[in-house]
Parts: C-alpha cells; structure tokens; sequence
C-alpha cells in the first residue's frame, strides 16, 4: 500500500527566521517527514533526554511524522526546540527517599506485613504465600489422607 502524497509547503517557523519547506500543517504545526527535520535546533522528548535536557514548559513547534509499514499506520512525534529546553531534574536524596518508600508501601503484605521481592498485586491485595494459605484453609486431600 503506497503512502500518502503531501505537498511542499514553504511557511515560516519558530526554529529559522527565513521561510522554510515544510509538508503543510497539521493542528496547527508544521509538518516535517523523517530526516527533514535540522537536527542542531529540533529534538523529539527522547532526544533531549537524551541530552540531559527536558521540554520545560514549552509547546512543541512541529511535528516529525513517518510511515510504520509493520503497522500500516502514520506516526506523529512532536518537536521541540533546543535552545529553549531546560536541563532535566536531578534526583536529589530526599526524591530517593520518598520513592523508595512508595515503592516499599506496594511491596508490603497487608496480611502478614511483611516485605516481599515483588509488587503485590492490587487484585489479590496480599501477598502469594498468604493467598495460597487461604486458599488451602482444608488439611485433608482429596483422599481423604491429612497433608
């Protein structure tokens, strides 16, 4: 199945002073295929975690777009600028602190209260060995022989 057609655009953006080619707009921003976008001014929110860097507050200014033939489907990625990103967020030791409790509060059994290796599942709400006790609350097998 072929891909669809767009046509060339010239328009002005927010990343050059001068117009520049573009495949038209889409919800209002400019569109870029794949490799057309300058790579030393745009940067998707991979690429600039990549860089250290995080989007900051700021609207994407474009759009990068391409074909996925496994999935038969176009994909749409927004892009940011660089120069306006500002530098990701440093996990400082109380973050660490306050995540690793969260983290301890989904490991604890609220039957047995003790920590497991595992995240409790919501739906059991306890953890393996104490569903599995209550589960097995008869001694006796089905031969009628105490376990």
């Amino acid at each position: 199945m072929g891909s669809k057609v767009r046509a060339v655009v010239k328009l002005h953006v927010a990343w050059s002073d001068s117009w520049e080619f573009t495949h038209g707009l889409h919800d209002g921003l400019p569109l870029l295929p794949t490799k057309w976008a300058p790579r030393h001014l745009l940067a998707t929110k991979n690429q600039l975690k990549a860089l250290g860097k995080r989007p900051g507050g700021h609207d994407p200014v474009a759009l990068l777009y391409g074909y996925s033939k496994r999935g038969n489907c176009q994909w749409f990625a927004p892009l940011y600028l660089i120069s306006k990103a500002k530098p990701k967020l440093v996990m400082t030791p109380r973050k660490w602190h306050s995540l690793n409790l969260a983290n301890l509060a989904r490991r604890e059994c609220k039957r047995c209260h003790r920590a497991r290796d595992y995240v409790i599942p919501p739906t059991f709400g306890m953890c393996f060995p104490c569903v599995e006790a209550g589960e097995n609350t008869d001694t006796t097998t089905l031969s009628g022989v105490a376990a």
